[in-house]
């Protein structure tokens, strides 16, 4: 099994249309999976993971300005 680093590393040298692949697998996989997807169209998904992590960040800049 690769690591993390490994496959980012061997993501980097796949060509656009690779990549479109992957990425489709990827989004079939979620599917099948029955993961949490709040939007879902031909530009790619929105989890709710990434909804939560995107709150994350924008709360950690609310703060920050608060200061």
């Amino acid at each position: 099994m690769l690591t993390m680093q490994e496959i980012t590393t061997a993501l980097q040298n796949l060509s656009p249309n690779e990549l479109h692949r992957i990425e489709r697998v990827i989004r079939d996989l979620y599917r099948a999976r029955h993961e949490t997807i709040i939007y879902d169209d031909s530009y790619g998904i929105w989890t709710e993971q990434d909804q939560v992590s995107m709150a994350v960040e924008v709360f950690e800049l609310l703060d920050k300005s608060d200061n």
